[in-house]
């Protein structure tokens, strides 16, 4: 399986070899994982003369691609391209043409010669040079095109230049040195007086300007990604069917116009509708068949009544749908279709969970059939592009309210780390992606089996010779309607753990990003929307992208109950690194009353999640020890009141340890501070349990309290303010 050419394409395409593990100990990639990431990739390892020939094909086409198809340069930094040409053509006189997003035209002349040889190659007996250039032009950073062209005016080829700040924005005052808190939240799981059962962007809002009031200067979400609207029980945020385009699930359908009228009011009075509603707002888990249900049929009323008022005539409002459609482009068109396209197969009782089991003329986006399609259902097509505009519409009314509370940073964004394997993504752009591969994560505390998140990674190569466009679009269309955005699993933009289709998580390996491409635009994007960028960091995370992460201004995501000395103890809050976001959970672990209680232990237990009752009962001992250092640490601060039992063996999770605990992190030097809603409602079920699907309710579960209650409680009301006092000293 192995050959010396294997050996130099894992080392060309970013495979590694070797790595370090979540215990800090060294780890090795086995071969044969190797050969089967590269296969992937799309590499025929398995016959070797048909390798050498793609390889040499491969090769060929760079050599004779006189430009790089993108490059990614900081501002303030000396700007070289290489440039490379028939040894024959190296005398001759050329031009740079720039041509500059803003529309200016800038050229330079150049002698390939002249400048500094670096490489050549025989390609077919001819042989190509390759020279390092020198620009001497003064860019602005923005996205730009690079033409060579020659001395008759002749476009010779061209290539995308990106010009990147030094890093990514921060709120002038963060800069200040002003520490600040926030809530986060999965939105669907917000109870309301008048949501159809799922929380949606009218929650949002309210959520918004009552924690404003209360002194909170953001709110964060889970992703709010485009799922399946025809496959509603495929629910994760985290596996989604477009990251650039949202989850109609959270449109407030009262609050379109329309909704008063008689046809749409025939419908939701109906009482088999009302019974549904009812039932949906009621039930402890989100029935997302029952609320997808009654939404599609309600937001259908509505987009006739505004396609007949509105859509069809020469308004206003059909003038800025147009002009939504036109800037969403191929991509919002393609996940339109898509989704009418699943339905429609649905609809007839064929295979329809995802691309690849659609029938064969419809595999693709760009076929003839699908063409077909799309003309066949314009109307159904439309309604599903009516409902992403809706939704970006009522996210940017969320996101207003933010504003005119004068929130230092509003809503805060999460971009899942990929697309799932059935998703229009990956339908819409086959090339960019690895389908025989899943992205995932090596052994580690929070998966001791390891862990494969069923999400196709991106080719490395592909998406360079794509110019980058996919990340562009993805971190562009993520910073619109919010203050920041936090990147989950950020390790991706240095490298991603691939585990080949078939295989188990723990025998994957790692293949590297073009991190430092990665990072310059991403902090392009986040100065141009002044949008905050965070990083969850947690899991295996090498040292080199911390400090690269660090000098690109994102901020750490530092996690209470990881935050751990050598001798067991639990650092103090104080000590947190000011650049980064503090927080006592995360949705991939339990509440504070779920870990003090060990109720996840015992869920992982009953889930077959612990390999031996071994490795179960060291957790045991470990989390018993881990609680007294925390109580310790807590006593040690006078973080929480003195009557608090000091021995942990008796001692329970309490309102007073709880509320201790939150405003304990407060008082710490993290700029940033996110707090779970669960954690202030003293919940003690999960949102999600890490390698489970069908056997934990995960991403279902909702508050225990409405939002119109939440913050009318005067114990929550004092914890508001003990935090934001707490804030405000640590900011002195």
């Amino acid at each position: 399986m192995t050959s010396p050419l294997i050996d130099k394409l894992v080392e060309l395409k970013g495979v590694e070899s070797n790595y370090i593990d979540a215990w800090g100990k060294p780890a090795r990639v086995n071969e044969q994982s190797k050969s089967k990431l590269l296969e992937a990739m799309g590499y025929q390892v398995k016959d070797s003369d048909a390798l050498e020939k793609q390889v040499e094909v491969e090769f060929q086409q760079m050599w004779m691609s006189p430009l790089n198809p993108v490059q990614v340069n900081r501002e303030a930094k000396d700007l070289y391209i290489t440039v490379r040409l028939p040894i024959e053509l190296v005398n001759d006189d050329f031009e740079l043409s720039i041509l500059c997003e803003n529309g200016d035209l800038l050229s330079q002349k150049f002698v390939p010669i002249d400048g500094d040889l670096i490489n050549t190659s025989l390609i077919d007996e001819i042989e190509f040079q390759e020279y390092l250039v020198k620009i001497e032009l003064s860019l602005t950073i923005g996205y730009h095109t690079l033409r060579l062209m020659a001395e008759d005016g002749d476009i010779i080829s061209s290539m995308r230049l990106i010009m990147a700040p030094a890093s990514c924005y921060h709120p002038e005052q963060i800069e200040q040195g002003n520490k600040i808190w926030g809530l986060s939240v999965q939105l669907y799981c917000l109870r309301s007086a008048t949501n159809w059962g799922v929380g949606d962007f009218t929650d949002l809002a309210k959520l918004v300007e009552e924690s404003a009031k209360k002194g909170a200067q953001f709110v964060g979400l889970n992703p709010i990604h485009a799922l399946y609207p025809a496959n509603p029980n495929a629910c994760s945020p985290y596996g989604p069917s477009s990251r650039r385009w949202l989850n109609f699930i959270y449109i407030d359908v009262t609050a379109i116009e329309g909704y008063l009228s008689d046809d749409v009011q025939q419908i939701v009075n109906d009482a088999e509708f009302t019974a549904t509603l009812e039932y949906a707002r009621n039930v402890d888990y989100v029935d997302y068949e029952a609320v997808t249900r009654l939404k599609l049929r309600a937001l259908e009323a509505v987009f006739n009544y505004q396609q007949s008022k509105y859509l069809t005539k020469n308004t206003k409002q059909n003038k800025e749908f147009k002009a939504f459609v036109e800037q969403g482009g191929d991509s919002l068109e393609m996940l339109a279709v898509y989704d009418a396209l699943q339905e429609s197969l649905a609809a007839q009782n064929k295979p329809s969970w995802g691309w690849p089991v659609f029938p064969k003329e419809y595999a693709d986006f760009q076929s003839s059939a699908v063409a077909k399609f799309k003309k066949a259902n314009a109307s159904r097509v439309k309604f599903y592009l009516f409902l992403q505009w809706q939704a970006a519409l009522q996210l940017e009314a969320a996101n207003q309210v933010a504003e005119k509370h004068q929130m230092t940073i509003g809503i805060y964004r999460d971009l899942a780390v990929g697309v799932s394997e059935g998703s229009a993504e990956i339908w819409g752009n086959k090339d960019l992606y690895c389908t025989d591969a899943s992205v995932g994560a090596p052994p580690d505390v929070l998966g001791p089996l390891g862990q494969n998140w069923g999400l196709p990674p991106m080719n490395p190569d592909k998406l360079y010779h794509q110019q980058y466009q996919p990340i562009i679009d993805l971190f562009d269309s993520n910073m619109k309607s919010s203050g920041a955005l936090r990147i989950d699993h950020v390790m991706a933009l240095l490298r991603l753990w691939w585990v080949a289709r078939g295989d188990n998580a723990k025998d994957g390996g790692y293949v590297y990003y073009p991190v430092d491409d990665l990072l310059g635009i991403l902090a392009l994007e986040s100065q141009r929307h002044k949008s905050l960028v965070i990083g969850e960091d947690l899991g295996t995370v090498p040292e080199e992208i911390k400090s690269k992460l660090a000098e690109n201004g994102v901020y750490s995501y530092r996690v209470f109950f990881f935050e751990q000395a050598e001798d067991g103890g639990f650092y103090s809050p104080s000590h947190y690194p000011i650049q980064s976001m503090s927080t006592l959970t995360t949705h991939d672990m339990p509440t504070l009353s779920g870990y003090w209680h060990c109720h996840d232990l015992e869920l992982g237990k009953e889930l077959g999640l612990y390999p031996t009752d071994e490795i179960l009962a060291e957790l045991y001992v470990s989390r018993h020890e881990n609680k007294q250092k925390i109580l310790d640490s807590l006593h040690g601060h006078s973080s929480i009141p003195e009557w608090i039992d000091q021995k942990v063996d008796q001692l329970g999770m309490s309102k007073e340890l709880n509320f201790g605990m939150q405003t304990h992190m407060a008082g710490g030097s993290s700029a940033l501070l996110s707090l779970q809603l669960e954690d202030w409602l003293q919940m003690d079920k999960p949102v999600n349990i890490p390698g489970t699907f069908n056997e934990y309710p995960n991403w279902k579960r909702k508050l225990t309290r409405q939002l119109e209650h939440i913050f009318t409680d005067p114990e929550l009301v004092e914890l508001a303010q003990n935090l934001t006092n707490a804030r405000l000293n640590a900011s002195k």
